[in-house]
């Protein structure tokens, strides 16, 4: 416990939390109150190294002991826990024993973003191929498994998530002649939007084998299927142009390594009078690494990167950014809306899998929404033009369709 006392009393700065070890020694470690921490915060460890593993590997510890029940929160949640320790994190209050472990995972990078084809799959069966009855009792009507869009925080999830398709529908500047791209298409809820809304053509390409098979199912029950389809193929693979690529919530799989490529299959994809739109997890901050955890657990080859990895990939492929937009506070929102469905269902979950796989999404939805509302996660809408007289000269247009797509989305929903 010495080391990890030693930790915690440089880097408690805000907040109090309490720490009953596996012997029943009490610890206590205070700060400056905070109205971000809004009481104090107790747990317990329930083996003796575990003190020694929070303080030498702790992404590992806290969500390897959280899931196999080496911890427990006697005051609040394992949301209450993660937060104390980011709003201080936040602070700059790393250890530098920490930073320099981290130092040392960078150097593992590259060979932990080599995504080639075959693993790629192999990576999103991990966690997209998981029984399609889970991602049912947490997400939206519409199954967006991405940072939804709040136009105002009281909104519900499926207003805010039918928001989210409509914001990026205007900057698409769709209509019935568009022939368009989904890359990483999900359950299909995109293209099929696109489809119903505009009369586009769509081609909806994912990794994985469960939500191809849900997507196509929906585009026949609603009658969308002569205008909408899906495939199993590799973003890699593509081989005809389109008016408008749409990729939500995909990039974040491709690896660091695979950039360049991506962005020049973009380019080679896209018609000259194209527009395409990146919607990305990413860092506010410079380049880090993949957290070890959610590396091994949830997210096998995935990268959340800064804007500066990502840009010059976008300049080598010919590619021209005409617009960014940074949502981290709705992906925020939407993991707690996320959580609170999660918990609503958890019965249902344990039933579906056990209660190892239910404390793994606990500590999994509550580390994320921590992320974005404390550390430098955000949500990057990156949009791309061959010409950059594609777009109009003033943002005003996304602004005014965006209204006007909202306005007839609200009366469907008064309507239904």
């Amino acid at each position: 416990m010495y080391l990890l006392q030693s930790i915690l009393s440089r880097m408690i700065k805000f907040g109090t939390l309490k720490i009953i070890n596996a012997n029943g020694r009490i610890y206590k470690f205070s700060g400056q109150s905070n109205n971000r921490i809004p009481k104090e915060v107790c747990v317990q460890f329930h083996d003796n190294l575990f003190a020694s593993f929070l303080a030498l590997s702790p992404s590992m510890a806290l969500g390897k002991g959280y899931m196999d029940n080496r911890i427990s929160v006697k005051d609040g949640t394992i949301y209450d826990f993660l937060q104390i320790l980011a709003v201080n994190v936040e602070n700059d209050n790393y250890h530098w024993l920490h930073l320099f472990f981290r130092s040392l995972d960078k150097l593992r990078k590259p060979f932990q973003q080599f995504n080639i084809r075959r693993k790629s799959q192999k990576n999103v069966a991990h966690h997209y191929d998981l029984s399609g009855e889970l991602y049912k009792l947490f997400l939206d009507e519409d199954r967006q498994y991405s940072c939804a869009y709040f136009t105002d925080r009281t909104n519900c999830l499926n207003t805010a998530q039918i928001h989210k398709k409509d914001h990026i529908a205007a900057k698409l500047l769709l209509n019935k002649n568009s022939k368009v791209l989904d890359i990483g298409s999900g359950w299909g809820g995109m293209g099929i939007y696109i489809a119903r809304k505009f009369g586009a053509n769509v081609r909806g390409i994912t990794l994985s084998e469960e939500q191809l098979k849900e997507s196509n199912l929906r585009a026949v029950a609603d009658n969308l299927d002569s205008l909408v389809e899906f495939d199993l193929l590799d973003y890699r693979m593509i081989d005809d142009q389109f008016d408008r690529i749409v990729s939500i919530g995909m990039f974040e799989h491709v690896g660091i390594n695979h950039f360049n490529q991506f962005f020049k299959k973009i380019y080679d994809s896209l018609t000259s009078d194209g527009i395409a739109l990146i919607h990305t997890i990413g860092r506010t901050g410079s380049p880090s690494v993949t957290d070890p955890w959610i590396r091994k657990y949830i997210f096998p080859g995935g990268y959340i990167p800064s804007l500066s990895e990502i840009t010059p990939a976008i300049e080598k492929s010919g590619l021209i950014v005409s617009d960014i937009e940074f949502l981290g506070q709705h992906y925020a929102e939407t993991l707690k809306h996320w959580q609170q469905c999660f918990h609503s269902n958890r019965a249902k979950v344990k039933q579906i899998y056990d209660e190892n796989f239910c404390r793994m999404w606990e500590y999994y939805l509550a580390c994320s929404e921590i992320s974005f509302r404390h550390l430098d996660s955000t949500v990057f809408q990156i949009q791309l033009v061959k010409e950059r007289y594609n777009i109009p000269m003033t943002r005003d247009y996304m602004t005014n369709q965006d209204a006007d797509l909202k306005i007839s989305t609200t009366k469907r929903i008064q309507a239904a």
